[in-house]
């Protein structure tokens, strides 16, 4: 007779391991926590929002749209189209975008074949873009149909020493996101329980959608200029359709880079680091853990902290360069 049992016990499959935390966690996890911790921190103290906006950010988005993108006006709908997408790539590396980053950790797994590697880089990132695009594309229709309204379309300041709305809203929901990158963060290394746990054993990519949701908030409270004016011209046209699709360009091309910084990792490196990885137990754990702490203090701190340090509410040093 056939042994029942055994036949409905079904094949591990090595692409449905967790991606966030597993039963391996880091052996210094003290240790990788506070350095984590200490690196974030020195990344929101030493952020120049100066030169990662204007340098490289306004600078790339000129280069790639020909012309400036901050003073010339958008045109119409195809060129907010085609705007939303280069603003997006162009602010990859702008301080409300950094913590994207955070998901290169969780796409760094064990595996060593070619098409393992293919797979867990490309699955993850389908993913993520699933839990992205419904948050960017709803966030854009909200702001077609009310953005006049909204804080993000005022170009307003607040009183000296007080905080505009515009800004309550930018610490609102990146403090959130970096809460809960942190908090991931934590869960990976061992020392919190997964908050995530009872859904991801159920929904094996429930973690990327979560994750992707996150990166679609960053348009939530995002002060970036350039996508200030991509707001703006949205909320001006009154076009919900407009707005939903020139919004999930804009988080689609803030995800390029990372994309293909995973893909040169798997690949270009994808031998050595592999074999690191699978060298000794914890590693994978350790690196998810340590890119979702450096990533969820950094927008914390830097969204946070560093703006009531600025307005002398609690004290923040500030790097020469940022004076």
């Amino acid at each position: 007779m056939t042994d029942l049992s055994a036949a409905r016990k079904p094949a591990p499959e090595t692409s449905r391991t967790p991606l966030f935390v597993n039963s391996t966690f880091p052996r210094r996890r003290g240790l990788l926590i506070l350095l984590s911790i200490a690196f974030g921190l020195f990344l929101s103290y030493a952020w120049s929002a100066k030169f990662v906006d204007t340098e490289i950010g306004t600078t790339t988005a000129n280069a790639l749209l020909g012309h400036d993108a901050h003073k010339t006006p958008i045109a119409g709908i195809a060129a907010g189209v085609v705007f939303a997408f280069v603003t997006g790539l162009a602010g990859s590396f702008t301080a409300c975008n950094i913590a994207v980053f955070g998901a290169v950790g969780p796409m760094m797994g064990e595996l060593t074949t070619r098409r393992d590697r293919f797979l867990r880089t490309v699955r993850p990132l389908g993913w993520m873009a699933a839990g992205m695009v419904p948050v960017s594309a709803a966030y854009g229709a909200l702001v077609g149909f009310v953005g006049t309204r909204m804080p993000q379309f005022s170009t307003a300041s607040g009183p000296a020493g007080t905080l505009s709305p515009r800004s309550i809203q930018s610490m609102i929901t990146f403090g959130l996101i970096g809460l809960a990158m942190t908090v991931l963060g934590l869960a990976a290394a061992g020392v919190l329980k997964d908050p995530l746990g009872p859904l991801s054993r159920r929904f094996p990519n429930a973690p990327m959608l979560v994750l992707g949701a996150l990166v679609g908030g960053f348009l939530i409270g995002r002060p970036y200029p350039l996508f200030r004016d991509l707001f703006r011209h949205a909320a001006t046209t009154h076009n919900p359709l407009y707005g939903a699709a020139a919004f999930t360009l804009q988080s689609l091309g803030n995800i390029v880079v990372m994309s293909l910084l995973v893909l040169a990792l798997t690949y270009g490196l994808g031998g050595p680091l592999q074999r690191w990885l699978s060298g000794g137990p914890g590693r994978v754990a350790a690196v998810t853990a340590a890119a979702f702490l450096v990533a969820g203090v950094f927008t914390l701190v830097y969204w946070d902290v560093r703006i009531l340090g600025r307005l002398d509410y609690i004290w923040f040093p500030t790097a020469p360069w940022n004076n």
